[in-house]
């Protein structure tokens, strides 16, 4: 695998292989099987496959929660080779902003939904960096896992207004045996609180299994009653939308996700499962 810290670098050796399909895969580290789920997927349809990893600070609404969030960088790098990657692209925060940078691109209500409510300002700095990722790779396709569903969309509308060169690939949740999706975050949950985290898939699988679209307030009311039954667990929000427009599902709906975010103890999860 090939490490590159420089926008120029890795951008001088993409060029010099201009016949070869390139897949992307950007992380913000602390890797685990989700990710790499996104790897053996881009190997299997690319090229060449290039992975970042980025602790992109304009997506953090609070300092804290960037300060914490996990780098381990070398054990990171050892999963990429096992799985595979070719590239790592890993630069430093000021090779990839300038002092006093501005961004903003109006994508509608997806933006303001869900986690934009509880995040504001959240995806613009996601577009923000995916936007400089995508013009330093230049990849034929982006791939971008299902448990950030409302991120796969904001990121796909900002691929469709820029009229961006890009295919996006949504590659399924990846989950530990007992149902707990994969997430950076789970490692500052204590054995107690990862328990009581499974509550999430359960609720989730719950709703699915009984969903009735008729019946669709209702059913997120019994979610949030099923969420804030776990002892230590804070459901944030419980929905039922619409898979391609985050606003509640109808009888019309082609695609029906229900997303859910919780605190657990201290630690913010999130999780959705597709309905159909």
């Amino acid at each position: 695998m090939k490490t590159f810290k420089t926008r120029q670098a890795i951008r001088k050796y993409l060029n010099e292989h201009p016949q070869l399909s390139v897949g992307f895969a950007p992380t913000m580290g602390a890797l685990h099987n989700g990710h790499l789920s996104l790897i053996k997927r881009s190997k299997s349809e690319n090229d060449i496959t290039v992975c970042s990893i980025f602790v992109n600070p304009t997506q953090f609404n609070d300092p804290a929660d960037l300060e914490k969030y996990p780098r381990p960088i070398e054990a990171d790098m050892a999963k990429l080779e096992s799985a595979g990657c070719d590239i790592l692209f890993a630069p430093e925060v000021s090779e990839m902003y300038d002092d006093n940078e501005q961004w903003h691109l109006d994508i509608g209500p997806v933006e303001h939904l869900l986690e934009g409510e509880f995040r504001p300002g959240h995806y613009q700095g996601v577009m923000q960096i995916v936007f400089k990722l995508l013009d330093v790779v230049k990849p034929h396709n982006l791939y971008m896992g299902q448990k950030d569903y409302q991120q796969f969309l904001v990121v796909q509308r900002m691929v469709e207004l820029l009229n961006l060169q890009v295919d996006m690939v949504m590659c399924p949740i990846e989950r530990e045996a007992d149902g707990l999706a994969m997430s950076s975050r789970n490692v500052h949950l204590s054995d107690t609180e990862r328990k009581r985290a499974l509550v999430l898939s359960k609720t989730l699988n719950y709703i699915k299994d009984h969903f009735d679209v008729s019946r669709e307030a209702e059913l997120e009311e019994q979610a949030m009653e099923m969420l804030a039954a776990e002892e230590g667990v804070e459901p944030e929000y419980f929905r039922i939308v619409d898979g391609k427009t985050l606003y509640p599902a109808t009888p019309a709906s082609t695609s029906v996700v229900a997303l859910t975010a919780a605190k657990v103890g201290k630690t913010r999860l999130i999780d959705n499962v597709l309905i159909y």
